[in-house]
């Protein structure tokens, strides 16, 4: 099973630390080794994306961009033989849009054509590679343009969520009309950089945490003798981060999300959750 890990900050110029003392907590390797890894991030009006092919261990360190960034969308899976990693890899990103998608659509290969005659040409033509994951990043995309709100940097986070959930519930009726029994493996991430939504929709888990602030920090040297009067002092107390994660080391603190269930975070960071995913 694929690895998603995701977070959104209220200190962009801190996101580092944030990734620095979750080391600890987060695995980025699944049970089988992956092959292709993403990471996706924000520079001002920018979306900065890295694909490579894994050939070492990973950290949470080495995923920090070397820019300031409000949100982090990572991904590490295992592409099948033939598919390039320039297109398969994800997160998959439109426009402001990172997406990734941990788990499978059974049936695939009977559910795909009737899944991308849903999409308006444009999307059709956006698919580039052969995973299902990127034709969910389409139809997700496809319902964000029915709203008219693709580009809308001012979009609520409890919409995006539900615009998430309507992608799985879409996948699941089609699956249903086509007389595919057995449930898939939904548990989709996507941010624009000002909110975050989360789906879990099947039986693989998935993880939140809210990081609260806090005066130390290993990595910019602040500690409790640290001087109130620095700057960095009171940056560090003030930050909140809000993260999603699929695979950890430890389970304390983390909360699971229920399944059917979509988690959305906007710039304020607070966390509310929608039902009926």
């Amino acid at each position: 099973m694929s690895v998603v890990f995701a977070a959104l900050t209220s200190d962009p110029n801190l996101l580092r630390c944030e990734l620095h003392r979750l080391a600890s907590q987060v695995l980025l390797q699944g049970e089988q080794r992956s092959n292709a890894v993403g990471v996706g991030a924000y520079a001002q009006d920018e979306v900065l994306l890295r694909r490579f092919a894994s050939d070492g261990e990973l950290t949470l360190d080495s995923l920090a961009p070397p820019h300031e960034s409000d949100a982090l969308l990572f991904h590490a899976g295992r592409l099948p033989v033939g598919l390039s990693l320039e297109d398969n890899t994800q997160p998959f990103r439109a426009r402001r849009w990172l997406f990734a998608h941990q788990g499978a659509v059974n049936g695939f290969d009977q559910l795909r054509a009737p899944l991308m005659a849903s999409l308006p040409d444009h999307l059709q033509r956006q698919v580039r590679g052969g995973t299902d994951s990127e034709v969910l990043f389409a139809l997700f995309l496809r319902h964000l343009r029915d709203l008219g709100r693709t580009d809308d940097p001012r979009l609520e986070a409890a919409v995006a969520g539900r615009l998430l959930a309507d992608t799985a519930r879409e996948v699941a009726k089609v699956a249903a009309g086509a007389g595919v029994t057995r449930t898939s493996t939904l548990n989709l991430v996507a941010t624009n950089g000002f909110v975050l939504a989360a789906c879990r929709f099947g039986e693989q888990p998935l993880f939140y945490t809210r990081l609260e602030g806090s005066a130390e920090c290993e990595l910019c040297g602040v500690t409790s003798a640290t001087p109130e009067t620095q700057p960095a002092v009171g940056a560090h107390r003030r930050r909140r981060t809000v993260v999603v994660a699929s695979h950890l080391k430890r389970p304390s603190g983390w909360v699971e999300l229920p399944q059917g269930s979509t988690l959305v975070v906007g710039p304020d960071l607070q966390v509310h959750h929608l039902n009926g995913a």
